[in-house]
């Protein structure tokens, strides 16, 4: 990896990959100058949709800037394909990061992403990263899953489920605790329905309410919503503790 001492920029939802990739970063002594957090206004190729409202209070307790962008202009049902909703997808963050760019002095040095399993992410933020000269900084890539969730709770991750959409996940689900029950849980359930224990087929989406990089726990008080096969928890309140 090249020089860490300008700005990196982590890419951030508040869910538990980018937070996860956050504090790895930040374990390295990785100069995180801000977090970028794309709210997408439907569901997304690219990026986690539920609940990104909280990264703001995340970033709070985390004690980093926060850029957030609202790409209010993308229409998803312009897109041919989801190629090219992904290309679409895109278009916001890489003009959220060439402005940060010119901002910051040096400009950015380096992105950093959650990415897992998702080649069709990774290679398009690899794409923005080439193109703005800056390095790219994936430390979950190509983990196992058990690997990367033992390390989150041995870290002291605390993650609420926030939405499911996969066969298997019931209303239960929604606002427990990701702990090494529910995720035995999950394991079971990709022999049994091809869930994949990380959500990464979009089975389910998670907020970080609490981590060792957080001086402050967000409190949240929510409703969930029920749609006969998928579901997903509405905010009500949020506040850090």
């Amino acid at each position: 990896m090249a020089d860490q001492s300008g700005h990196w920029i982590s890419l951030f939802s508040g869910g538990k990959d980018s937070s996860f990739a956050l504090y790895r970063a930040l374990e390295r002594g990785m100069p995180v100058s801000h977090l970028v957090t794309i709210h997408p206004q439907s569901d997304s190729y690219m990026y986690h949709v539920p609940a990104t409202e909280l990264a703001e209070l995340a970033a709070e307790a985390i004690g980093i800037d926060l850029r957030s962008v609202y790409p209010d202009d993308f229409e998803p049902e312009r897109a041919k394909d989801s190629s090219t909703q992904g290309d679409m997808e895109v278009e916001p963050l890489e003009a959220a990061l060439r402005s940060l760019d010119d901002e910051l002095d040096g400009g950015i040095d380096g992105l950093i992403v959650g990415a897992v399993e998702s080649e069709f992410q990774r290679d398009r933020i690899a794409g923005v990263c080439e193109r703005l000269g800056c390095d790219l900084f994936a430390p979950l890539w190509r983990e196992s899953p058990r690997t990367i969730v033992d390390a989150m709770f041995e870290s002291g991750f605390e993650i609420c489920i926030v939405e499911v959409a996969a066969d298997g996940l019931d209303e239960s689900w929604l606002g427990r605790t990701l702990d090494d029950e529910a995720f035995e849980e999950l394991e079971s359930l990709a022999e049994s329905h091809g869930v994949h224990p990380l959500g990464e087929g979009g089975e389910f989406e998670t907020i970080v309410v609490d981590g060792p990089h957080m001086d402050r726990r967000i409190d949240l008080a929510f409703e969930t919503d029920w749609e006969g096969t998928r579901g997903g928890i509405t905010i009500v309140d949020a506040s850090l503790e």
